[in-house]
């Protein structure tokens, strides 16, 4: 009797880049909580789960809207969201006008547009390193190549700066703009602004567009007088600014981000000619959401302030455990919900992090996930509830201490 094969199909090769099997730390994780054993996450990062104290009663009735039952697209946004949005930047001292606006249900979407605008199949964009992981995976769905640039840490001024000689060797014929994150993700690092002049510099002089991703920018821990808050102003170049209520207002479900235009006149009005065509044939932004938003970002002071206080409290704790710690250190960061531990002692660290999680039922990010150069890097959220977070960072620096 004849046996029967598996059907085959030939998928896009797009996918042949990654290896999509749960890899060692998945698993030990599901098994975990399979187990209904209490994990000590320290890499949480989404804001509804923390336990931050919504105001449903202003948050919700802002949907109910009767306005949202009718469903009248455009490419952009509803205006009136767009004035929402270009009044956020104005509280925050930058102009924008609602025209240079174009609202998308995420940065992710954001940033496919975005590479659907600048970039055919095989060109590439210059990425910071380390930085969030997402960016592989965003590209390479478009066909893209991303490219890497150093940020690198200076131990006696313990600040992050951008290495321009590494941007000047990355950039080749194909390189089409250069992705800022603002503050970096994780490194929490601001662009200084003699920084963003040298960008622009690059920029102008290359033909390169300027990408920028500012969604932790209200998060800032230290004044600095010459740290870039924004973006926004830039106009010497093609420039695209994004953020959106995902950490603006801690509301990552729903789905509400944005782009902002800026540089040349005539190659700002082109850009943003193709941003509409390419939003056109989405139109995937919910009426609802739109309608709400103005409603939402009128509430910015009170949602960031439980933020601002939970990522400062759990930041001052690890200061204070780390000070003088003789095997770790803490990064110096600027702003962003996240922190950086390093050692040069530390074990591997995907042996250290399965170690953490199996004996300790701690999870914490390793320096690989976000492209970091060398071993010694674990990274923490600002996030989880301060009891949670205390007690995991506790068991961390035992556990490495036990090996070294």
């Amino acid at each position: 009797m004849p046996t029967m094969s598996s059907p085959q199909y030939n998928f896009s090769s797009r996918f042949d880049k990654w290896n999509l099997q749960p890899n060692r730390l998945s698993l030990l994780l599901e098994e975990k909580k399979q187990q209904g054993v209490k994990i000590f996450d320290l890499t949480e990062s989404n804001p509804t789960a923390v336990g931050f104290d919504y105001p449903a009663a202003d948050v919700l009735p802002a949907l109910a809207q009767p306005k949202t039952l009718r469903y009248e697209p455009h490419p952009r946004g509803l205006l009136s969201t767009r004035q929402a949005v270009a009044e956020y930047y104005r509280r925050r001292g930058e102009l924008v006008e609602p025209e240079q606006i174009h609202l998308t249900v995420s940065t992710s979407e954001a940033y496919t547009f975005l590479f659907k605008l600048l970039a055919d199949p095989g060109q590439n964009i210059l990425v910071p390193q380390p930085s969030y992981p997402l960016f592989d995976f965003l590209a390479g769905l478009e066909g893209m190549e991303l490219l890497p640039y150093r940020l690198d840490y200076d131990n006696v001024s313990e600040v992050w700066r951008i290495d321009f000689e590494s941007i000047a060797k990355a950039i080749t014929e194909q390189t089409r703009a250069i992705i800022w994150v603002n503050p970096n993700n994780p490194t929490g690092s601001f662009i200084k602004r003699e920084e963003a002049a040298h960008l622009r510099q690059i920029c102008v002089t290359q033909h390169l567009a300027l990408i920028v991703d500012e969604v932790f920018s209200d998060y800032a821990f230290l004044q600095q007088a010459n740290r870039k808050s924004s973006l926004v102003g830039e106009s010497e170049m093609l420039t695209f600014v994004m953020s959106g209520l995902s950490k603006i207002l801690g509301l990552p479900q729903m789905k509400l981000g944005w782009i902002v235009v800026n540089g040349p006149e005539t190659l700002r009005q082109q850009a943003q000619e193709y941003l509409e065509l390419i939003a056109d044939t989405y139109l995937s932004v919910s009426t609802p959401v739109q309608h709400a938003a103005p409603k939402w970002l009128e509430m910015t002071t009170t949602l960031q302030e439980q933020i601002h206080r939970r990522v400062h409290a759990n930041l001052f704790f690890l200061q204070t455990q780390l000070d003088n710690h003789p095997t770790c250190r803490l990064l110096r960061t600027e702003g962003g919900w996240y922190a950086i531990l390093q050692s040069a002692d530390f074990v591997p660290e995907e042996d250290l992090i399965l170690t953490l999680l199996e004996k300790d039922n701690v999870l914490v990010h390793p320096g690989y996930f976000f492209d970091f150069e060398k071993e010694g890097f674990l990274i923490v959220s600002l996030l989880p509830q301060p009891e949670n977070f205390r007690e995991g960072v506790l068991r961390l620096l035992k556990r490495v201490q036990k090996t070294v």
